[in-house]
């Protein structure tokens, strides 16, 4: 990307970014506004609705009160007299407009019963059924003339119609017992009579949910749809049901789609005095929040597009201002990356770019004068190097030859002193000594095999318990006089590997040895071994040597590895090498390293830290490969 689209990026991006941020906080203050209306007008509707129900019980009362007290009525009902209440009601009930009347006697049985049909009220009297409607029981079972109106949602034995039922008591004057309960009056007005009245005054949807949530009457139209079926996808779940009956309020926010539109409605349940009637919703169109949200979104994307616009416009003037002088600093700044310390900007001006120009090319000739520095430097490092590889090499070898002609006066000693107690004693430490001295210049010339990259494995078929058990045998005695108990696990199950021996022993020897040295007196030091399945190539096995020794610290666990690394201060160790703390060159890990890798395994170790009290322990971990070295 040129610097030109660098500079108007920026630019580019924060008017784009104004432009949607306001685009969308306009338009959602403007939607939510909408919808906070929409909600508004939800609640007052589903009130309205609640009120229409309260409304229709006062004329329930009205009605079943002008029954009650039509003379000869409650004379009627004492006696049984289907055929008076017939002559004495009908007209009564024609009169009010009454859709569904039932009269009851205390035992629950029908005594009479009007129904509409087609604009006319028709006796439907069944003298033998008893308790018509089960809303009714418990007011006729109490026998309580003052007792308050009762209500309910329920059909119509008869037509199977859905009604809203009001029951009031049917009581009469006796001259002994007063005023006494001899019935009950059930006035009922059919769900579809009530769903127009409703939806005028509420000025929404309208509907109506039975107890097992299905909804039984709708002012929404099925548009060609069955009702009965249209009225299943309008049904709840029974759960839903009973969370909005518990419910203190109105609960809205769900929208649906019906057809081509889309509703909001809210529901709650629909309660008078101390009765459930069921749960009602009222719906709202919900297309006018969508058109009015979309025309505002239009209008500010046209007007943030276009400010847009001028700003991109903006910044590719003020970048061409900039960009010759940019370009030349991009220019000698990549041909320093390519090495050619000796280029320079060449920008005069006094503005902000002259004045990085001048940084840079003073920063240019610093970076000149410390890169020639530190070739200097890194060349003299190198020869270091190289000289100390060399003295080892040159050092080790030289060693053996005086070590040869000690190890073989040591011999002719031991031999002529095998009667005196005293000189066998000297001799057997001159041979330990020199048995010490050959171990340590023979690290030598390992170290510099694997520095000069010379370090040959001759790999054939391995079993690493031999080589590990070969490598604990002579520390046996220094275990013993340590109290340290070393145990091997797991050993015997591994599978025959492809690798050196003779080196795989060193690098157990060594690894050993440090956990002997650096675990204290009556520790212990666990050795295992297992199988690994990798993802990406053949088994390999994996050795783990466990101490409860002194730990190494966090910050030193990646250098254990270096040639002459030692944990702790060197001027503190013993003399001995199995002895805690014990002193060494410090080679054993750096020789365990090479010859692992030139295996194609790797080495490491984890350990909490270091603590010479708590002694938290270290665990070196050797991983190998079963075949031997793919690369």
């Amino acid at each position: 990307m040129s610097i030109r689209f660098k500079v108007i990026l920026p630019y580019l991006l924060l008017t784009l970014i104004v432009a949607i941020t306001g685009a969308y906080v306009v338009t959602k203050l403007v939607t939510d506004s909408l919808s906070e209306r929409l909600n508004n007008q939800l609640l007052e509707a589903g009130r309205l609705v609640s009120d229409g129900f309260v409304s229709r019980e006062f004329q329930h009362i009205d009605n079943a009160r002008i029954i009650i007290f039509t003379r000869g009525v409650a004379e009627a009902l004492r006696e049984a007299d289907r055929i008076t209440l017939n002559k004495l009601v009908l007209p009564t009930a024609s009169g009010v407009g009454i859709e569904n009347l039932f009269i009851v006697n205390l035992q629950g049985q029908e005594m009479f019963h009007l129904l509409e049909a087609d604009g006319t009220l028709l006796n439907v009297t069944k003298p033998a059924r008893e308790y018509p409607l089960e809303f009714i029981q418990p007011l006729l079972e109490n026998k309580n003339p003052d007792a308050l109106p009762t209500r309910t949602i329920e059909k119509d034995p008869d037509n199977s119609r859905w009604y809203y039922f009001t029951a009031i008591p049917f009581t009469a004057s006796d001259e002994l017992a007063g005023e006494e309960m001899i019935g009950a009056v059930v006035i009922g007005t059919s769900i579809d009579t009530l769903m127009p009245i409703l939806k005028n005054t509420s000025l929404a949807d309208v509907i109506i949910y039975a107890e097992d949530g299905q909804a039984v009457a709708s002012s929404l139209q099925a548009q060609g749809e069955d009702a009965a079926i249209f009225l299943r996808t309008l049904s709840i779940p029974v759960a839903t049901y009973q969370e909005l009956a518990a419910a203190d309020k109105l609960v809205s926010g769900e929208n649906i789609t019906l057809g081509e539109r889309s509703y909001s409605l809210a529901r709650g349940k629909l309660q008078i005095g101390d009765n459930l009637l069921g749960v009602f919703a009222v719906v709202l169109s919900s297309d006018y929040v969508v058109q009015a949200g979309a025309t505002n979104r239009n209008l500010y994307v046209v007007i943030f597009s276009f400010a847009m616009v001028v700003v991109v416009l903006l910044g590719f003037i003020i970048a061409r201002r900039i960009i010759d002088p940019l370009s030349s600093l991009v220019q000698t700044s990549q041909a320093i990356a390519g090495g050619d310390l000796t280029r320079r900007t060449g920008i005069q001006s006094r503005d902000e770019i002259g004045r990085l120009a001048s940084s840079f090319d003073e920063m240019t000739v610093n970076l000149q004068q410390r890169t020639e520095e530190l070739e200097r430097a890194n060349k003299i490092l190198e020869q270091m190097d190289r000289t100390k590889v060399s003295f080892i090499h040159i050092s080790a070898h030289e060693l053996r030859t005086p070590l040869t002609l000690i190890q073989g006066y040591t011999y002719i000693l031991q031999q002529m002193a095998k009667k005196d107690s005293e000189l066998e004693t000297i001799s057997k430490g001159l041979m330990d000594g020199f048995y010490r001295m050959e171990e340590v210049v023979n690290s030598m010339l390992d170290v510099s095999k694997i520095d000069s990259k010379t370090l040959e494995i001759s790999p054939a078929d391995t079993k690493l318990s031999f080589i590990i058990t070969k490598a604990k045998k002579p520390f046996e005695s220094a275990l013993k006089e340590r109290h340290l108990k070393l145990t091997i696990d797991g050993l015997d199950k591994l599978p025959t590997i492809k690798a050196d021996a003779e080196l795989l022993h060193k690098v157990f020897y060594h690894v050993i040895m440090n956990a002997i040295k650096y675990t204290p007196d009556g520790g212990k030091i666990a050795v295992q071994g297992k199988t690994i399945e990798t993802d990406s190539g053949p088994a390999e096995v994996e050795i783990s040597v466990h101490d409860t020794g002194i730990g190494i610290a966090k910050e030193n666990q990646d250098i254990v590895f270096e040639k002459f690394y030692q944990t702790g201060e060197v001027l503190m160790h013993s003399s001995g090498k199995t002895k805690f703390k014990g002193g060494g060159p410090g080679l054993g890990l750096a020789i365990a390293r090479g010859i692992v890798e030139a295996h194609g395994g790797r080495i490491w170790l984890e350990s909490p830290g270091y603590d010479e009290k708590t002694n938290p322990g270290t665990t070196v971990y050797v991983r190998l490969p079963v075949n031997g070295h793919t690369s």
